[in-house]
């Protein structure tokens, strides 16, 4: 199954929003008062992989989250008990954890895809739209 996720912030940090949307199906998104466009682009992965069963690819415009499963950037992460090619900590340890548990208990059951934002994908605009919905409720209250 296809599913796309985004997260979106409005200031980075500020209040953000993430969402993803199964292919012609369902879909959810939340919000959070102060965080960071990367935890949102990640809290949205994370939610789709807790509610849905896989086989599932991930089409995401975050070349962040993409590239650490496609460049397996996770597995140099947890040899260096969970510091950078740089030596520092990894950011957003709190939400790659889990997210990771619950890849590596069937890696071959999700792949990663790279999607161009803003390019017409009606998937990754919905998930945007979403996104950014949650961001200004978060603003707002």
């Amino acid at each position: 199954m296809k599913v796309f996720t985004d997260g979106a912030c409005l200031g980075n940090p500020g209040p953000g929003g993430w969402a993803y949307a199964k292919e012609g199906d369902r879909s959810r998104s939340g919000g959070a008062p102060r965080t960071t466009n990367q935890r949102m682009e990640l809290t949205a992965v994370l939610r789709a992989l807790e509610d849905l069963a896989g086989p599932i690819e991930i089409y995401s415009d975050s070349t962040y989250v993409v590239n650490c499963f496609n460049q397996k950037w996770y597995v140099g992460w947890m040899r260096k008990g969970w510091r950078n090619s740089k030596g520092d900590p990894v950011a957003n340890r709190d939400l790659w954890e889990p997210l990771l548990d619950l890849y590596l208990k069937s890696p071959e059951s999700y792949s990663f895809h790279w999607v161009k934002g803003h390019s017409g994908v009606a998937g990754n605009e919905l998930v945007d739209e979403l996104a950014r919905s949650e961001a200004q409720k978060a603003a707002e209250n």
